[in-house]
């Protein structure tokens, strides 16, 4: 063994690390550990890589990725409700981002007021495709700087008006990052250069500025958004395995859904979508965790007319007041867990409402040729019986408006390899990330 990656997921409840060999991808060790959110997050992450690393193992490079406070809050602005500000939107959430807020069309003061009372931490700005229309892509521009943000902005527009929009921002003190379009082209979803300045952003000002450590350490060694780790490795274990993926991370905040399909030809055709087809897409449900949010998950199954035991909301109250509760028995954590798996893959299915709750839902995806869907997230890792209550809550849910997996094999990942996959493959090591990932039960 020439040396070890080691790779840390600082989360709102967990730390947690995996020792990966930097040759071949052999897993040697991993360690789970509280996140020390409330005094330093350095002290847990130190714990758990003294747990995992292996004795006599040499180190060579130490990869981070993290969620913890909130992760990265995400405001869009585009032209329109379902193509500008649609485009934009997927791309932030490729990004790992949480969208806290959606503007599109003729915006008013009170607009932005609403946008800031959003708290986002950078504003994904866009409009217009190269060449097109500048009018409202130029406006939001101008009220934005005349607002008095000092929010970061990752400038994806009209490529014709950027650099006039990005001196204008950058004169009234606004931070901004000018990449190219999100939409160049009616139909053509281009993520990738909106993802990639929302990862700098996050990692610039996110993690810096949330305060989470007092050691410059933290900061140099975080490379990523949690869910833009996890996202990339979901995306190279499609590339593995060739197969239509469906990823359930349920986590203590957020419960988030992964797929990568392959696209439809009809669909590709001369119906796609005005805004683009993400066929490898996350979407991050913030009202489902099974700590800080176990609430949300009582309540969005009311709405959705699924049956619950008489005692789960009680049990919700308890884990939301006391984030770090852990059950003794993995049991107890079963029943919120499978409900937000169930509830989210069903949101995810569905499709987005972009412009506010009266818009119909859009995009929607046919998971019925999904072959693998694996469940992440502490609470699946510890229970023996996930994989079964994964399968019960997604795999057999055909009475909530979408298609579900047909004849998919269900799998856990146990051992907490995507994230640390992820984090392999975008930092250097791309041959580890796949002997990380060609070796589990997946």
């Amino acid at each position: 063994m020439s040396g070890a990656v080691v790779c840390v997921d600082v989360g709102s409840t967990y730390t947690k690390a995996a020792v990966v060999d930097a040759d071949d991808g052999d897993l040697l060790g991993t360690a789970s550990r509280p996140t020390t959110i409330g005094t330093d997050v350095m002290e847990g992450l130190r714990t758990a890589v003294a747990e995992a690393t292996p004795k006599g193992a040499t180190v060579i490079d130490t990869l981070v990725c993290s969620s913890a406070g909130g992760g990265l809050r995400l405001a869009v602005i585009g032209n329109e409700p379902l193509v500008t500000a649609r485009a934009a939107y997927r791309a932030g959430l490729s990004a790992g981002a949480r969208v806290v807020d959606v503007r599109a069309g003729d915006l008013a003061a009170g607009d932005f007021l609403e946008l800031a009372a959003a708290r986002p931490d950078v504003i994904l700005l866009a409009g217009g495709t190269d060449g097109g229309d500048e009018t409202a892509l130029r406006a939001h521009a101008e009220a934005l700087a005349a607002s008095g943000s000092r929010t970061p902005v990752v400038l994806a527009g009209n490529a014709n008006a950027a650099a006039d929009i990005a001196a204008l921002l950058t004169g009234a003190g606004i931070d901004t990052t000018r990449v190219a379009n999100v939409l160049p082209r009616i139909g053509v979803l281009n993520p990738v250069p909106a993802r990639t300045a929302l990862r700098e952003v996050f990692l610039r000002h996110v993690i810096a500025g949330k305060h989470l450590s007092a050691s410059a350490d933290f900061t140099r060694m975080v490379k990523a958004a949690t869910p833009d780790a996890v996202l990339t490795g979901v995306e190279l274990l499609a590339e593995r395995t060739g197969a239509d993926l469906l990823v359930v991370d349920v986590g203590g905040a957020t419960t988030d859904v992964y797929s990568v399909l392959t696209p439809d030809a009809e669909r590709e055709g001369p119906r796609a979508e005005v805004a683009g087809t993400a066929w490898r897409s996350r979407t991050v449900e913030g009202d489902l965790g099974v700590r800080h949010t176990a609430v949300g998950i009582t309540e969005a199954a009311d709405e959705e007319d699924l049956a619950a035991s008489w005692d789960l909301p009680e049990a919700a109250r308890l884990r939301a007041a006391n984030p770090a509760f852990r059950a003794t028995d993995p049991a107890d954590d079963a029943e919120l867990s499978a409900l937000a798996a169930r509830i989210a893959v069903r949101r995810h299915a569905r499709g987005e409402r972009i412009g506010g709750p009266t818009e119909p839902l859009r995009g929607g995806k046919d998971l019925a040729a999904v072959s693998l869907v694996v469940g992440s997230g502490g609470i699946l890792r510890r229970d023996p019986e996930a994989a079964v209550w994964l399968r019960e809550a997604v795999g057999a849910d055909t009475s909530g408006g979408v298609r579900p997996p047909k004849d998919a094999r269900f799998a856990i990942d146990a051992d907490y390899r995507l994230a640390p996959a992820g984090l392999l493959a975008a930092n250097g090591h791309r041959n580890a990330a796949i002997g990380l990932l060609e070796s589990t039960s997946f």
